[in-house]
């Protein structure tokens, strides 16, 4: 496996270890050093490869948005008046959904995610890395200067491969350190939701262009590659048990076989027969997270737009942001609960999340919900319910898969999310158009 930094100071700590072999203290050290820096680098990984699909989305509402202000080069309207694209409709509709900018920020990551399992292994991963960062920075770039929407899905979809290819590549990357990097690793998923969200809401509130926003934000891809290529320590010594072994041991294995548990890194080894039998396997966790984030992200996508309110100080767009984030501070909450909280029946999740959606769907229907206090604490806790079917998934999956199987589990698995986001996605766009021609 190429890329990682850091096997010149491990060869240089097992060498020390031999000459010290009566003070066991210094290997020590450098073994919580090495796991420190691994869950450091998780983090920041998790965070820098989901913060441009978090921004893309969070600036959906302007990028669609058509009017332009003075000193504005971007497509965008940071302005904090309302302009009303559609005055005949209570719901101030733009004329495409919400939803456009979702599919361009998801169909891509979706190829990507049903083609990894066949061949992507094949590819090494610093390619894979470079590739992630380079189209992370251009996505910021092409939004900042585009002059029409169709450029700006354009710098979405650059994203959207960014964002897809760095999350099975970093997932399945996991298979090669302890377990706890999966947690860092979402968490530092969440992070990006949060920090994206909030950062896009929060340089546009002080008054600077969306330009001079998304430009700001060019460091992350440099930050990205930095955490792979700097920070993380070579993987082939670690042993990938590590506190959870008693629990793992004590489980039902999720895929049974008769074959011997070897190191991962050899699922480029599995026949095509073994790797229909472990999807079929991992399909108890995967149901549940597509319908999980099928349901937020019509929520996000289809409902956001529309649960407009006059009463309020705030423009529709800035209702639109603050929506945003808070259910992305919900996401990073609950992504960094695993140590105090393990859910393994993932499906109670999928089920509340579906009556998040009943019921915001009656509430843009009827109109019942007298304030938007109402909606940012029920979006608060859409955030907390996805984020916690992502990270008890892929948890779940660590420990009831063997060392052969592991990194193909967690590549098939990231199918899950982006499934349930794109069905989201066309079906909100019939949606957005019928519920805008109301009056």
């Amino acid at each position: 496996m190429g890329g990682c930094a850091g096997s010149r100071r491990r060869r240089l700590s097992d060498s020390e270890g031999e000459e010290t072999v009566p003070e066991p203290r210094p290997p020590l050290l450098d073994h919580q050093g090495a796991h420190w820096k691994n869950a450091v680098g998780f983090w920041l990984l998790g965070l820098c490869n989901n913060f441009s699909y978090v921004v893309m989305l969070s600036a959906a509402h302007d990028i669609l948005s058509h009017e332009r202000t003075s000193g504005n080069q971007s497509h965008v309207d940071p302005g904090p008046a309302p302009i009303p694209h559609n005055s005949s409709s209570r719901f101030d509709c733009n004329s495409v959904s919400t939803a456009a900018v979702l599919l361009a920020d998801i169909l891509p990551t979706l190829v990507i995610k049903l083609l990894a399992p066949l061949g992507l292994h094949l590819l090494p991963y610093s390619p894979r890395v470079l590739v992630s960062g380079i189209c992370a920075a251009g996505s910021f770039v092409l939004v900042a200067f585009s002059h029409s929407v169709g450029t700006s899905l354009c710098g979405v979809v650059l994203a959207s491969i960014s964002s897809g290819l760095g999350e099975v590549t970093f997932l399945s990357l996991t298979a090669f350190y302890p377990r706890a990097v999966i947690s860092w690793w979402s968490s530092g998923t969440g992070g990006a939701g949060l920090l994206g969200a909030l950062s896009y809401l929060g340089l546009t509130q002080a008054g600077l262009s969306p330009q001079q926003t998304l430009l700001s934000m060019l460091g992350i891809p440099a930050l990205l590659l930095a955490s792979y290529f700097l920070l993380l320590t070579s993987p082939e010594a670690q042993d990938p048990g590590g506190e959870e072994e008693a629990e793992s041991s004590a489980r039902q294995p999720l895929i049974r076989t008769e074959a011997p548990e070897s190191k991962p890194g050899s699922s480029s080894s599995l026949s095509l027969r073994e790797r229909w039998t472990v999807f079929k396997g991992l399909l108890w966790y995967i149901v549940p997270l597509v319908v999980v984030y099928f349901a937020e992200y019509f929520i996000n996508q289809g409902l956001f737009e529309l649960l407009f309110f006059r009463n309020t100080s705030l423009s529709h767009a800035q209702q639109y942001r603050w929506y945003q984030m808070l259910y992305q501070a919900g996401v990073f909450a609950s992504r960094s609960s695993l140590r105090c909280c393990h859910i393994r029946f993932t499906w109670a999740l999928a089920l509340l999340q579906c009556l998040n959606l009943a019921f915001l769907l009656a509430d843009v229907w009827f109109g019942f919900l007298p304030s938007i206090y109402f909606v940012f604490l029920i979006i608060l806790y859409e955030g907390l319910l996805g984020g916690a079917a992502y990270v008890n998934t892929f948890h779940n999956i660590a420990l009831e898969t063997s060392d052969e199987h592991r990194e193909f589990a967690m590549a098939a698995t990231c199918i899950s999310d982006t499934l349930g986001i794109s069905l989201s996605g066309l079906l909100a766009l019939p949606l957005h158009d019928f519920l805008c021609q109301l009056s």
